[in-house]
């Protein structure tokens, strides 16, 4: 038993440290002592939702689903096409914005201020024309809600269907309203502060939105061309399946996604509460899913 106890915490920690490293990457483990440990005020107390759905591994889907569901604004896929370098570096994509929402959801408010301080500073100089002739400004106001709201609605609905302790409805818009706080630092005017409210600035922006050329192809490199190892593709076949589960039906229709609502309920949406279960053993009690 005592080797079988062993061999079982050697896989866990193997596990992940792998997930760990790719989602965090090598400053990892410094970012989340210096994250955690110092100390200061912070943005979102302890008790705060925010912190609940973003140390949760549903995450893993939540994010995914969002880029899918930003990617629908024509304005916002050209200027990630154009200025974000995903393709080319990925991981160091997602470890950027990995350590922002560690920062501005666990950090002290002085590291989050600075944090946001350093993407309006990004912001400033993304901007260009799309190929239809259509100015973009990354520190557009409307087109910075649209990446917000997007991001938010995803992670909630993510948790709300994988997370291990899923948010009653007061929770769900304490939620809406902590993500408020960052959006606001960010230059968001006017931030949806309930699920009300963000249900109803999602529908606003229906008129906006449409399947690019660009966003097709960035859903095929997410979806199906994963810059992951050999021995990862199963796992992640199952997030993204999961992934495009929680898009609106609209939203993957455009980006011409196949859905099939019995496989969904029989197949993928048990895979991805295993997947989320193993993810959250493996990054646990010694680990975490945020820098």
């Amino acid at each position: 038993m005592g080797l079988l106890t062993e061999g079982g915490s050697v896989l866990r920690d193997w596990i992940g440290h792998a997930i760990f490293s790719r989602v965090a990457g090598p400053d990892g483990p410094d970012n989340r002592a210096r994250i955690h440990g110092t100390p200061g005020p912070r943005w979102f107390g302890p008790d705060r939702p925010v912190r609940r759905v973003h140390g949760d591994a549903s995450m893993f889907i939540g994010g995914l689903s969002a880029l899918l569901l930003q990617s629908l604004h024509p304005l916002a896929m050209a200027a990630v096409a154009g200025h974000s370098g995903f393709r080319g570096d990925p991981w160091g994509r997602l470890q950027r914005t990995s350590t922002f929402l560690a920062v501005t959801t666990y950090g002290t408010a002085d590291s989050a201020q600075r944090a946001v301080d350093r993407v309006r500073a990004v912001h400033e100089t993304v901007r260009g024309t799309t190929a239809d002739g259509e100015e973009y400004r990354a520190s557009d106001p409307r087109l910075l809600c649209w990446v917000h709201v997007a991001e938010v609605d995803m992670f909630l609905r993510a948790h709300q269907r994988y997370g291990a302790r899923p948010l009653d409805g007061e929770g769900c818009d304490a939620y809406v309203a902590d993500m408020a706080r960052i959006a606001t630092a960010l230059g968001v005017p006017d931030p949806p502060v309930d699920r009300a409210g963000l249900a109803e600035r999602l529908a606003d922006y229906r008129g906006e939105l449409r399947a690019t050329a660009e966003a097709r192809s960035t859903a095929r490199f997410l979806l199906l061309h994963p810059p992951v190892p050999l021995l990862a593709r199963l796992p992640y076949g199952a997030l993204a399946a999961n992934s495009v589960s929680l898009l609106p039906v609209w939203a993957s229709r455009a980006l011409w996604l196949p859905r099939v609502p019995p496989a969904e309920s029989i197949c993928v949406h048990p895979l991805g509460t295993a997947l989320t279960a193993t993810i959250r053993w493996a990054l646990a009690p010694t680990h975490d899913t945020t820098p």
